[in-house]
């Protein structure tokens, strides 16, 4: 090896050394955690983490960063939610001695019920009301209303 390529690996190494004992000298004993009220109240157990990332989630600053995505372009909206039903058609009896039916199909599985007032689609769905070309849904309470959209 010629004293050309010693130099350079020498004044290296002599650098490495001297920054481990410059970082070993600065490094400061490290200092005792300081407890915050809510922390202590996690810890002792009168909060849970549930209810802490609840709170967490719910406040206005972390909602706008969580309802606003950084990888998301400007003016993006949620998608609406698509009516897993279909009216198809309603039977109004002219006499009073049949019920009201409703026609209605079920479009992700492309199953076709057919239900009188009372009836249920699925274990939260059931047929509230029957009107001419439109019927009421009620899933846990809320009530939707689907209309008879004409397809040609």
């Amino acid at each position: 090896m010629s004293t050309k390529h010693l130099k350079p690996i020498v004044f290296i190494s002599l650098g490495v050394i001297f920054l481990l004992v410059l970082c070993v000298q600065t490094q400061t004993p490290a200092r005792p955690k300081r407890r915050t009220a809510a922390r202590q109240q996690v810890q002792s157990g009168q909060i849970s983490d549930l209810d802490t990332l609840r709170q967490f989630q719910n406040s206005a600053f972390y909602r706008m960063i969580i309802d606003n995505n950084l990888f998301r372009s400007l003016g993006w909206r949620p998608p609406r939610p698509k009516e897993p039903y279909l009216l198809l058609g309603t039977l109004i009896p002219t006499s009073g001695k049949s019920k009201a039916q409703a026609i209605v199909q079920h479009i992700p599985s492309g199953t076709t019920h057919t239900l009188a007032t009372g009836g249920t689609l699925d274990t939260n769905t059931t047929l509230v009301d029957i009107q001419p070309k439109q019927i009421t849904l009620s899933t846990n309470g809320q009530h939707r209303t689907l209309r008879l959209s004409i397809l040609y």
